[in-house]
Protein backbone atom coordinates (compact mmCIF):
# COMPACT_ATOMS: atom_id res chain seq x y z
CA UNK A 1 0.00 0.00 0.00
CA UNK A 2 1.39 3.42 -0.91
CA UNK A 3 1.82 5.68 2.15
CA UNK A 4 -0.86 8.29 2.77
CA UNK A 5 -0.19 11.81 4.01
CA UNK A 6 0.65 12.18 7.70
CA UNK A 7 -2.46 14.32 8.18
CA UNK A 8 -4.71 11.64 6.76
CA UNK A 9 -3.04 8.92 8.81
CA UNK A 10 -3.55 10.95 11.99
CA UNK A 11 -7.20 11.41 11.02
CA UNK A 12 -7.61 7.73 10.26
CA UNK A 13 -6.14 6.78 13.63
CA UNK A 14 -8.51 9.16 15.37
CA UNK A 15 -11.65 7.69 13.79
CA UNK A 16 -10.90 3.99 14.00
CA UNK A 17 -11.56 3.63 17.71
CA UNK A 18 -13.70 0.57 18.32
CA UNK A 19 -17.32 0.88 19.39
CA UNK A 20 -17.02 -2.52 21.03
CA UNK A 21 -20.11 -4.58 21.77
CA UNK A 22 -21.23 -8.11 22.24
CA UNK A 23 -21.79 -10.65 19.52
CA UNK A 24 -25.52 -10.77 18.87
CA UNK A 25 -27.76 -13.53 17.59
CA UNK A 26 -31.48 -13.18 17.03
CA UNK A 27 -34.49 -15.24 16.14
CA UNK A 28 -35.17 -14.03 12.62
CA UNK A 29 -38.68 -12.79 11.93
CA UNK A 30 -40.31 -14.31 8.87
CA UNK A 31 -37.60 -16.95 8.55
CA UNK A 32 -39.92 -19.83 9.22
CA UNK A 33 -37.28 -21.51 11.40
CA UNK A 34 -35.38 -20.64 14.56
CA UNK A 35 -31.85 -19.29 14.47
CA UNK A 36 -28.80 -20.56 16.27
CA UNK A 37 -27.38 -18.21 18.90
CA UNK A 38 -23.67 -17.45 19.11
CA UNK A 39 -21.96 -17.15 22.50
CA UNK A 40 -21.29 -13.54 23.58
CA UNK A 41 -17.76 -12.17 23.54
CA UNK A 42 -16.17 -9.10 25.14
CA UNK A 43 -15.84 -7.18 21.87
CA UNK A 44 -16.18 -7.55 18.14
CA UNK A 45 -13.28 -9.16 16.34
CA UNK A 46 -12.94 -6.90 13.30
CA UNK A 47 -12.74 -3.19 12.53
CA UNK A 48 -13.12 -1.15 9.36
CA UNK A 49 -10.21 1.24 8.80
CA UNK A 50 -9.66 4.12 6.34
CA UNK A 51 -7.76 2.80 3.33
CA UNK A 52 -7.72 5.57 0.70
CA UNK A 53 -9.03 9.11 0.84
CA UNK A 54 -11.43 9.75 -2.07
CA UNK A 55 -13.65 12.82 -2.00
CA UNK A 56 -17.36 12.11 -2.40
CA UNK A 57 -17.04 8.32 -2.50
CA UNK A 58 -20.50 6.64 -2.43
CA UNK A 59 -20.15 3.11 -3.79
CA UNK A 60 -17.86 0.27 -4.87
CA UNK A 61 -18.89 -2.67 -6.99
CA UNK A 62 -17.78 -5.73 -8.84
CA UNK A 63 -14.38 -7.07 -9.86
CA UNK A 64 -13.57 -6.51 -13.51
CA UNK A 65 -11.79 -9.17 -15.54
CA UNK A 66 -8.48 -7.47 -14.67
CA UNK A 67 -9.20 -7.68 -10.92
CA UNK A 68 -9.91 -4.00 -10.36
CA UNK A 69 -12.98 -2.70 -8.51
CA UNK A 70 -15.21 0.08 -9.83
CA UNK A 71 -15.75 3.11 -7.60
CA UNK A 72 -18.33 5.91 -7.72
CA UNK A 73 -17.13 9.16 -6.13
CA UNK A 74 -18.00 12.81 -6.59
CA UNK A 75 -20.20 12.04 -9.59
CA UNK A 76 -17.28 10.37 -11.37
CA UNK A 77 -15.94 6.83 -11.79
CA UNK A 78 -12.61 5.38 -10.67
CA UNK A 79 -10.92 1.99 -10.87
CA UNK A 80 -9.25 0.55 -7.79
CA UNK A 81 -6.58 -2.10 -7.83
CA UNK A 82 -6.19 -3.31 -4.22
CA UNK A 83 -3.03 -1.89 -2.69
CA UNK A 84 -2.94 1.08 -5.06
CA UNK A 85 -4.58 4.49 -5.35
CA UNK A 86 -7.85 4.79 -7.33
CA UNK A 87 -7.35 5.97 -10.93
CA UNK A 88 -9.87 8.08 -12.89
CA UNK A 89 -12.06 6.29 -15.43
CA UNK A 90 -14.48 7.43 -18.17
CA UNK A 91 -13.14 10.98 -18.51
CA UNK A 92 -13.08 13.20 -21.58
CA UNK A 93 -15.56 13.43 -24.47
CA UNK A 94 -18.33 10.87 -24.13
CA UNK A 95 -17.29 10.13 -20.54
CA UNK A 96 -19.41 9.85 -17.41
CA UNK A 97 -20.63 12.40 -14.92
CA UNK A 98 -23.52 12.13 -12.45
CA UNK A 99 -25.72 14.97 -11.23
CA UNK A 100 -24.55 17.05 -8.28
CA UNK A 101 -25.61 15.68 -4.90
CA UNK A 102 -26.79 12.35 -6.29
CA UNK A 103 -26.00 8.92 -4.84
CA UNK A 104 -25.29 7.10 -8.12
CA UNK A 105 -24.89 3.55 -6.85
CA UNK A 106 -23.32 1.23 -9.40
CA UNK A 107 -23.25 -2.40 -10.56
CA UNK A 108 -20.68 -4.02 -12.86
CA UNK A 109 -21.83 -6.58 -15.41
CA UNK A 110 -20.20 -10.01 -15.21
CA UNK A 111 -19.27 -11.57 -18.53
CA UNK A 112 -22.05 -13.36 -20.40
CA UNK A 113 -24.99 -12.56 -18.15
CA UNK A 114 -27.73 -14.00 -20.37
CA UNK A 115 -31.32 -12.81 -20.58
CA UNK A 116 -33.68 -15.56 -21.68
CA UNK A 117 -31.02 -16.86 -24.05
CA UNK A 118 -31.63 -13.92 -26.44
CA UNK A 119 -28.75 -11.61 -25.54
CA UNK A 120 -26.20 -10.85 -22.86
CA UNK A 121 -24.67 -7.89 -21.07
CA UNK A 122 -21.10 -7.16 -22.18
CA UNK A 123 -18.71 -7.87 -19.33
CA UNK A 124 -17.14 -5.07 -17.26
CA UNK A 125 -19.69 -2.39 -18.15
CA UNK A 126 -20.67 -0.09 -15.26
CA UNK A 127 -24.38 0.63 -14.73
CA UNK A 128 -25.15 3.70 -12.60
CA UNK A 129 -28.39 4.98 -11.11
CA UNK A 130 -29.68 8.31 -12.41
CA UNK A 131 -31.75 10.34 -9.94
CA UNK A 132 -33.69 13.56 -10.37
CA UNK A 133 -36.67 14.45 -12.57
CA UNK A 134 -35.73 11.90 -15.27
CA UNK A 135 -34.75 8.77 -13.30
CA UNK A 136 -33.12 5.83 -14.98
CA UNK A 137 -29.83 4.01 -15.49
CA UNK A 138 -26.69 5.07 -17.36
CA UNK A 139 -24.16 2.58 -18.73
CA UNK A 140 -20.42 3.14 -19.13
CA UNK A 141 -18.68 0.59 -21.36
CA UNK A 142 -15.24 -0.85 -20.65
CA UNK A 143 -13.68 1.87 -22.82
CA UNK A 144 -15.19 4.67 -20.73
CA UNK A 145 -18.01 5.77 -23.07
CA UNK A 146 -21.27 6.65 -21.32
CA UNK A 147 -24.86 6.65 -22.55
CA UNK A 148 -28.40 6.39 -21.26
CA UNK A 149 -29.37 2.75 -20.86
CA UNK A 150 -32.94 2.81 -19.59
CA UNK A 151 -35.61 5.17 -18.28
CA UNK A 152 -37.66 4.54 -15.14
CA UNK A 153 -41.13 5.91 -14.38
CA UNK A 154 -41.27 9.59 -13.46
CA UNK A 155 -41.51 10.27 -9.73
CA UNK A 156 -39.37 7.23 -9.00
CA UNK A 157 -36.29 7.64 -6.78
CA UNK A 158 -33.83 4.82 -7.59
CA UNK A 159 -32.23 3.57 -4.38
CA UNK A 160 -30.41 0.34 -5.29
CA UNK A 161 -28.93 -1.62 -8.19
CA UNK A 162 -27.53 -5.15 -8.60
CA UNK A 163 -27.00 -7.87 -11.20
CA UNK A 164 -28.70 -11.23 -11.01
CA UNK A 165 -25.61 -13.45 -11.13
CA UNK A 166 -27.56 -16.61 -10.22
CA UNK A 167 -30.33 -16.67 -12.83
CA UNK A 168 -33.56 -16.64 -10.85
CA UNK A 169 -34.37 -13.21 -12.36
CA UNK A 170 -33.25 -14.23 -15.84
CA UNK A 171 -29.76 -12.80 -15.44
CA UNK A 172 -31.12 -9.26 -15.61
CA UNK A 173 -30.15 -5.99 -13.97
CA UNK A 174 -32.28 -5.31 -10.88
CA UNK A 175 -33.18 -1.82 -9.69
CA UNK A 176 -35.23 -0.81 -6.65
CA UNK A 177 -36.83 2.58 -6.22
CA UNK A 178 -38.73 4.47 -3.55
CA UNK A 179 -42.29 5.47 -4.29
CA UNK A 180 -43.96 6.91 -1.20
CA UNK A 181 -43.73 4.35 1.60
CA UNK A 182 -43.21 1.40 -0.74
CA UNK A 183 -40.50 0.08 -3.03
CA UNK A 184 -40.84 -0.78 -6.68
CA UNK A 185 -38.60 -3.50 -8.09
CA UNK A 186 -37.61 -3.48 -11.76
CA UNK A 187 -35.79 -6.05 -13.90
CA UNK A 188 -33.93 -4.66 -16.94
CA UNK A 189 -32.74 -6.82 -19.81
CA UNK A 190 -29.63 -6.17 -21.91
CA UNK A 191 -31.61 -4.03 -24.35
CA UNK A 192 -32.85 -1.73 -21.59
CA UNK A 193 -36.40 -3.09 -21.55
CA UNK A 194 -37.96 -2.66 -18.11
CA UNK A 195 -40.28 -5.11 -16.36
CA UNK A 196 -41.97 -4.22 -13.07
CA UNK A 197 -41.71 -7.09 -10.59
CA UNK A 198 -43.64 -5.34 -7.82
CA UNK A 199 -44.96 -1.89 -7.00
CA UNK A 200 -45.64 -2.64 -3.34
CA UNK A 201 -42.43 -3.97 -1.82
CA UNK A 202 -41.25 -2.89 1.64
CA UNK A 203 -38.98 0.17 1.88
CA UNK A 204 -35.37 -0.82 1.17
CA UNK A 205 -32.32 0.97 -0.22
CA UNK A 206 -28.55 0.89 -0.52
CA UNK A 207 -26.25 -1.98 -1.41
CA UNK A 208 -28.74 -4.53 -2.66
CA UNK A 209 -27.31 -7.87 -3.81
CA UNK A 210 -28.47 -11.26 -5.14
CA UNK A 211 -27.80 -14.19 -2.80
CA UNK A 212 -25.72 -17.19 -3.91
CA UNK A 213 -27.50 -20.54 -4.04
CA UNK A 214 -25.69 -21.57 -0.84
CA UNK A 215 -27.79 -19.03 1.12
CA UNK A 216 -30.42 -21.54 2.20
CA UNK A 217 -34.00 -21.04 1.07
CA UNK A 218 -33.15 -17.48 0.02
CA UNK A 219 -30.51 -18.49 -2.51
CA UNK A 220 -30.96 -16.59 -5.77
CA UNK A 221 -33.22 -13.95 -4.22
CA UNK A 222 -32.59 -10.21 -4.04
CA UNK A 223 -31.37 -9.19 -0.58
CA UNK A 224 -31.88 -5.59 0.56
CA UNK A 225 -31.47 -3.64 3.82
CA UNK A 226 -33.97 -1.22 5.37
CA UNK A 227 -32.32 1.48 7.46
CA UNK A 228 -35.53 2.61 9.12
CA UNK A 229 -36.62 -0.75 10.55
CA UNK A 230 -33.30 -2.62 10.69
CA UNK A 231 -34.76 -5.49 8.66
CA UNK A 232 -32.91 -7.48 6.01
CA UNK A 233 -35.42 -8.37 3.29
CA UNK A 234 -35.39 -11.09 0.61
CA UNK A 235 -37.37 -10.45 -2.60
CA UNK A 236 -38.12 -13.31 -4.98
CA UNK A 237 -38.56 -13.27 -8.77
CA UNK A 238 -42.30 -12.70 -8.43
CA UNK A 239 -41.80 -9.66 -6.23
CA UNK A 240 -42.75 -11.40 -2.98
CA UNK A 241 -40.85 -10.10 0.04
CA UNK A 242 -39.94 -11.68 3.38
CA UNK A 243 -37.96 -10.45 6.36
CA UNK A 244 -35.03 -12.82 6.91
CA UNK A 245 -33.17 -10.96 9.67
CA UNK A 246 -33.31 -8.08 12.09
CA UNK A 247 -29.97 -6.37 12.48
CA UNK A 248 -30.17 -5.46 16.17
CA UNK A 249 -28.36 -2.22 15.31
CA UNK A 250 -29.58 1.37 15.57
CA UNK A 251 -32.29 2.35 13.07
CA UNK A 252 -33.32 5.52 11.27
CA UNK A 253 -32.41 7.66 8.27
CA UNK A 254 -28.64 7.98 7.76
CA UNK A 255 -28.16 5.65 10.75
CA UNK A 256 -29.54 2.16 10.10
CA UNK A 257 -28.31 -0.66 7.86
CA UNK A 258 -27.39 0.51 4.39
CA UNK A 259 -24.66 -1.62 2.79
CA UNK A 260 -24.51 -5.30 1.90
CA UNK A 261 -22.30 -7.82 0.16
CA UNK A 262 -21.76 -11.59 0.06
CA UNK A 263 -18.33 -12.93 0.92
CA UNK A 264 -17.28 -14.61 -2.34
CA UNK A 265 -16.15 -18.19 -2.86
CA UNK A 266 -12.41 -18.54 -2.52
CA UNK A 267 -12.13 -15.64 -0.05
CA UNK A 268 -8.99 -16.03 2.07
CA UNK A 269 -7.17 -14.31 4.91
CA UNK A 270 -5.19 -12.44 2.26
CA UNK A 271 -8.40 -10.86 0.94
CA UNK A 272 -10.29 -7.79 2.08
CA UNK A 273 -13.68 -6.11 2.06
CA UNK A 274 -14.14 -2.49 0.95
CA UNK A 275 -16.84 0.05 1.81
CA UNK A 276 -17.51 3.68 0.86
CA UNK A 277 -17.42 6.12 3.80
CA UNK A 278 -18.94 9.27 2.33
CA UNK A 279 -18.05 12.69 3.70
CA UNK A 280 -21.24 14.28 5.12
CA UNK A 281 -20.30 17.53 6.90
CA UNK A 282 -22.82 18.55 9.52
CA UNK A 283 -24.23 15.04 9.88
CA UNK A 284 -24.17 13.14 13.16
CA UNK A 285 -21.89 10.79 11.21
CA UNK A 286 -19.76 13.15 9.09
CA UNK A 287 -17.69 10.37 7.54
CA UNK A 288 -14.00 10.15 6.69
CA UNK A 289 -14.48 10.74 2.93
CA UNK A 290 -12.52 7.58 2.22
CA UNK A 291 -12.70 3.96 1.17
CA UNK A 292 -12.73 1.73 4.25
CA UNK A 293 -11.04 -1.67 4.39
CA UNK A 294 -11.82 -4.74 6.51
CA UNK A 295 -9.00 -7.24 6.19
CA UNK A 296 -9.46 -10.94 5.62
CA UNK A 297 -7.49 -11.88 8.71
CA UNK A 298 -9.91 -9.92 10.89
CA UNK A 299 -12.94 -11.45 9.16
CA UNK A 300 -11.51 -14.93 9.68
CA UNK A 301 -10.98 -14.21 13.40
CA UNK A 302 -14.63 -13.11 13.56
CA UNK A 303 -15.70 -16.47 12.13
CA UNK A 304 -16.90 -15.04 8.80
CA UNK A 305 -16.85 -17.54 5.91
CA UNK A 306 -17.47 -17.47 2.14
CA UNK A 307 -21.21 -17.32 1.46
CA UNK A 308 -21.95 -15.17 4.51
CA UNK A 309 -23.81 -11.90 3.99
CA UNK A 310 -22.18 -8.81 5.51
CA UNK A 311 -24.51 -5.89 6.26
CA UNK A 312 -23.19 -2.54 7.55
CA UNK A 313 -25.01 0.40 9.12
CA UNK A 314 -24.78 3.84 7.55
CA UNK A 315 -23.93 5.39 10.91
CA UNK A 316 -20.64 4.00 12.21
CA UNK A 317 -20.36 1.07 9.75
CA UNK A 318 -21.38 -1.42 12.44
CA UNK A 319 -21.44 -4.76 10.65
CA UNK A 320 -23.36 -7.99 11.07
CA UNK A 321 -22.88 -11.35 9.36
CA UNK A 322 -26.02 -13.21 8.29
CA UNK A 323 -25.74 -16.92 7.53
CA UNK A 324 -28.71 -18.89 6.16
CA UNK A 325 -28.68 -22.64 5.69
CA UNK A 326 -31.58 -24.60 7.21
CA UNK A 327 -31.93 -21.73 9.68
CA UNK A 328 -30.57 -18.16 9.69
CA UNK A 329 -28.24 -16.56 12.22
CA UNK A 330 -27.12 -12.98 12.81
CA UNK A 331 -23.84 -12.02 14.49
CA UNK A 332 -22.28 -8.60 15.14
CA UNK A 333 -18.79 -9.07 13.69
CA UNK A 334 -17.25 -5.65 13.05
CA UNK A 335 -17.39 -1.95 13.81
CA UNK A 336 -16.16 1.05 11.86
CA UNK A 337 -14.93 4.51 12.71
CA UNK A 338 -17.46 6.19 15.00
CA UNK A 339 -17.87 8.99 12.48
CA UNK A 340 -18.36 6.69 9.47
CA UNK A 341 -21.16 7.46 6.99
CA UNK A 342 -21.26 4.20 5.02
CA UNK A 343 -22.92 4.02 1.59
CA UNK A 344 -23.58 1.53 -1.20
CA UNK A 345 -22.27 -2.02 -1.58
CA UNK A 346 -19.63 -3.97 0.30
CA UNK A 347 -17.10 -5.11 -2.33
CA UNK A 348 -14.46 -7.81 -2.00
CA UNK A 349 -10.96 -8.74 -3.08
CA UNK A 350 -10.80 -12.53 -2.54
CA UNK A 351 -7.04 -12.61 -1.89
Amino acid sequence: MAPESRAFRRRAAAVTASLGGAVIAFLLAGCGASSTASPPTASVAAHWEPFRHLHGVVDLSGRRADGRLSVSAGGRLFLLRPGRAPVPFARGPGGYRAGAGDEPYIAVSPSGTAVGGSCSFPGDDVYALVLGSHPGVDVVDRHGHARRFADLPGGETPTGIAFDTVGRFGGRLLVVGAAGNTTQVFALDCQGRVQVLTRSGPRVEGGIVVAPLSFGRYGGQLIAPDEKSGRVVAIDQRGGARTIARSGLATGSDVGIESAGFVPRGFTRAGAAYLADRGAPGSAHPGTDSILILRGTALARAGVRPGDLLVASEGGAETIAVRCRTTCTVRHVADGPRVAHAEGHIAFEPG
